[in-house]
């Protein structure tokens, strides 16, 4: 960094371009260019929903060799049928899941840490969550951007309630 963007500006806060005030999340992939939809915003959205989905056919292609796997292997119908209800399931909930966290922080942060396995093994639901939501909007943009504008309100509303600088004022005389 130079010098002139570390000096403090006379109002306290740094130069160089960096507004005051709480800044926007960052999304994956995405950066910062969910606020105004710029950089490119709508060609990455397409982009990272047909690289999501075409992730989600792959990997339903590699379960399926492994299913064939367990068929070679003969190791029986009710092994074949629990691997199918276990994908089916897992992937369904990592979908909710996923879908859930892309509108709303999770209310309890341990709960959602120890569904982390359940999600992995339901991979494939997870990326067809990430493939729709993008057809909507960046995911997660929803969420950060009330956030932000909630962060943005009160800051406005603090800084509109203060009256000049405090170290300016003239201290009164003492009698």
């Amino acid at each position: 960094m130079s010098d002139e963007e570390q000096t403090p500006s006379p109002t306290g806060g740094p130069t160089g371009g960096t507004p005051a005030g709480p800044q926007p999340e960052e999304v994956r992939f995405f950066g910062t260019t969910w606020v105004d939809h710029s950089g490119n915003y709508t060609l990455r959205r397409v982009g990272l929903a047909a690289g999501s989905l075409a992730a989600a056919v792959a990997a339903c292609f590699v379960l399926r060799f492994a299913y064939e796997g367990l068929q070679i292997a003969a190791v029986g119908g009710i092994v074949n049928m629990l691997v199918v209800i276990m994908f089916a399931v897992c992937s369904a909930i990592a979908f909710r899941k996923t879908w859930e966290g892309y509108l709303r922080r999770p209310a309890d942060p341990a709960r959602e840490e120890s569904l982390r396995s359940l999600k992995m093994i339901g991979f494939i639901g997870a990326l067809l969550a990430y493939c729709a939501r993008c057809f909507v909007e960046a995911p997660g943009e929803k969420l950060r951007r009330a956030e932000y504008e909630t962060a943005r309100a009160q800051f406005e509303k603090r800084r509109g309630a203060r009256t000049g600088n405090p170290a300016a004022r003239k201290k009164p005389k003492r009698k």
